[in-house]
Formats: structure tokens, sequence, C-alpha cells
């Protein structure tokens, strides 16, 4: 009797989760398909299938631009960050070297920053660079909180793969470049996997540099473009638009999360060694 109380518990824990986590995002759909008339009706099941909303987003702004930059800013982020990531855990993870630990613990000291405490510095970087404006000092900034947990996660993995490995490759006389990239990536697929979905999530959602260095609606991405999308008075949201939007920008992550989420399970627990 207590074994399946408990069981009943536990499900019905899972069912509040489920239901606090999809139900804005199922009522954010509902509303997007309604007219602006009855936009503040509450509804909790689709009653109407306007897709009004959801052309006046790609008609009353540049949208699609704002999709493709952040497309391009997120897929440059998690390019950039696995590369130098990979390379700095096994630096970390498989040298040995005075200071390693230090230079970890600085590493993951500097993610603990908030982005507002090193916002002002950045943007003096920028208007250095000549970068305002650009697409690039949005790659360049997302870095500075994609790196380090890329690089803590990857160089805790890369610490646990087995020495067996590489002390072979090194006797077949494999340098540390191939060492890295036929020996160790193959093995590192699941922690790769699980660092650039989070780093492409947190450089899809980023909103305050995206705000601050860019200027003009075609180099903005779509958090940004979201929150500038105004009525017909100042004092009016459209709120419809803003919903279809909504829904627009979500429908990426929830279908990377599903196409990924068996490869990242099912490779955490895989063997590298045979007995």
């Amino acid at each position: 009797m207590k074994r399946y109380l408990g069981l009943g518990a536990f499900y019905l824990l899972v069912a509040v989760i489920i239901f606090y986590s999809v139900f804005p995002f199922y009522y954010a759909i509902i509303s997007s398909l309604k007219p602006p008339s009855q936009l503040f009706r509450v509804d909790y099941f689709p009653v109407y299938w306007v897709w009004d909303n959801y052309i006046a987003v790609f008609r009353e702004q540049p949208f699609a631009t704002n999709i493709f930059n952040s497309v391009l800013v997120s897929v440059s982020v998690v390019a950039l960050s696995l590369f130098l990531g990979v390379t700095a855990a096994y630096a970390l993870g498989r040298v040995q070297f005075r200071g390693r630990g230090t230079l970890l613990l600085a590493i993951l000291a500097i993610s603990m920053f908030p982005a507002v405490a090193v916002l002002s510095g950045m943007f003096e970087l920028i208007r250095l660079f000549g970068l305002y404006n650009n697409l690039l000092s949005l790659t360049l900034s997302y870095m500075t909180f994609t790196i380090p947990f890329t690089v803590w996660v990857l160089t805790t993995f890369m610490r646990g793969l087995p020495k067996e490995l590489e002390e072979a490759a090194v006797m077949d006389g494999a340098t540390p470049w191939i060492i890295i990239t036929r020996v160790f990536m193959p093995l590192l697929w699941p922690a790769l996997v699980t660092t650039g979905l989070l780093a492409f999530i947190q450089a899809w959602n980023e909103f305050l540099f995206a705000l601050t260095f860019t200027l003009t609606n075609t180099q903005r991405t779509v958090p940004v473009a979201i929150a500038l999308i105004t009525g017909a008075s100042q004092h009016e949201l459209p709120w419809g638009n803003i919903m279809a939007a909504s829904v627009i920008v979500t429908v990426p992550v929830v279908v990377l999360v599903l196409i990924f989420q068996r490869r990242i399970v099912s490779g955490l627990t895989a063997g590298a060694v045979k007995g």
C-alpha cells in the first residue's frame, strides 16, 4: 500500500511540474490564434484558429531577418565555444601543470559575474574594435558566459575518460590534435551535445547584450525584436503579435531538445573500454 501511495505522490508531483512548465507555452499558443477582439477572453482550449497574428509579425517588422540573426549568432557561439572548450578541456583535464586547479576556479568564477556587471566594460571594448551594431559583437560577448561552463563541463568529462586510450594513441605516434579529434571526440559526444545545447539556448534567449550592442532592426535578434514590438499608439501593445512571435521563437528550442534528448541520455553511460 505504501508503495502505491509513494508512486501516486511521485506521479502527482511530476504532473504538477509538467503543468507548471508547459501551461504558459500552451496558453501562449491559444492566445496567438485569437483575433484581437477576443484576446483577453480566458479560454483553456483552442476556440479560434486565426493566423493573422503570425502573418502580422512578419509583415510589420523584419522578423525573418531577426530570426536569421539569432540563428547565425547562436550557431557561431556554439561552434566557437565547443572548439575552445574541447581544446581547453584537454589541456586542463589531461595535461599536468602547476596552477591547473587555480585556473579552473578562475574560469568558473568568471561565470558567476552577472551580465550587467561587465556590460559597461564590454560596451567600451565593442566600440574600441568598431563592432557596435554588428552581429560579431554579440558572438564575442556571448562567449563570456558560454565558454566558462563549457570548459568546466568538458574538463570534468575529459578527466573521466580512460587513460589507456590516450596511452595507446601516443604509442602509435598520435599528436595531441589527433588524440582530441579521433580518440576523444567520439567519446565526448554526449557532453558536446549537452553543453552545445545549453550554449545555444543561452545565446538564443540573451537580451541585455543584444539590446545594448545593436541599434537597427536589421541587426537585432529575436528577444529584442519581440520586446520592441509596438502597436498603433505608444500605450497600445499588440499582444496577439507578441504571443505569436514568442511561439515562433520557442519552437526551435523545443525541437532541438526533442531531437537530442535520446542521444544525451544514451551517451552518458556509453563505455569506452571493453574488457
